[in-house]
């Protein structure tokens, strides 16, 4: 039996490592939700959209095309906007700056949280986001909300930047991380937070191993129960 796996938490918490290594354990299809709402930012700053105005938002979205595919050199789904591979583009700070501001604005969510939905129909998926488990899946048979203490998440973050971006600060990290979480748990439609039936992971203290043997352990169980 497949099922559908959501993981949601905050900024950096490892959300989509844990659901690479998932997918790749249980042979299910990755999707990156996180990947979506970048493509879509990148693809509004690059076109000057005013995205305070609803008129331009809905005629920036008719014109997007997301899909993921897959590149056998990494072994990894990248994200594809209007036949541009942009998977290494929305990861730049720039994108990581605004990507929150993006993604609480309810026409790009519904555009979002519709595609996904009909990604996961056929089930045997693992998708990690904001709201999954709170909204794009809320029947979801296993929900997994990962968390770790703040200081970790910065230093994570700020390793995976700093190579791509030399002059960047740890402190300017922070104040990243401080301001989305901030705009992902108070924004209007579908803010981040723990559905009542999701299973808290905090991987502060845990190695990538360790984090992935937990929730592989928990996905098997329910798999099992269910079948």
């Amino acid at each position: 039996m497949s099922i559908i796996i959501t993981i949601d938490g905050y900024s950096s918490c490892g959300k989509s490592t844990l659901a690479r290594q998932l997918a790749r354990e249980l042979n299910y299809l990755y999707i990156d939700s996180g990947a979506m709402y970048r493509a879509i930012t990148l693809y509004f700053l690059r076109n000057h959209v005013d995205w305070s105005v609803v008129a331009e938002v809905h005629k920036a979205l008719d014109e997007i095309n997301l899909h993921f595919e897959y590149n056998s050199h990494t072994g990894q789904s990248d994200m594809v906007l209007n036949d541009e591979n942009v998977e290494a583009l929305i990861r730049d700070m720039l994108v990581s700056e605004h990507v929150s501001e993006v993604a609480a604005i309810k026409e790009v969510r519904e555009f979002s949280v519709a595609q996904q939905q009909k990604m996961g129909e056929k089930k045997g998926i693992v998708m990690d986001g904001r709201d999954i488990g709170t909204t794009v899946f809320p029947h979801a048979e296993l929900k997994i909300f990962v968390t770790a203490d703040p200081a970790v998440r910065v230093e994570r973050r700020f390793k995976e930047l700093i190579e791509r971006n030399p002059n960047l600060t740890i402190e300017e990290v922070k104040n990243n991380l401080e301001l989305r979480d901030y705009t992902d748990s108070n924004r209007e439609f579908s803010p981040l937070r723990k559905a009542a039936d999701a299973v808290e992971l905090d991987n502060t203290h845990l190695t990538r191993e360790q984090q992935l043997a937990t929730a592989l352990k928990w996905a098997q169980e329910r798999i099992q129960k269910l079948g």
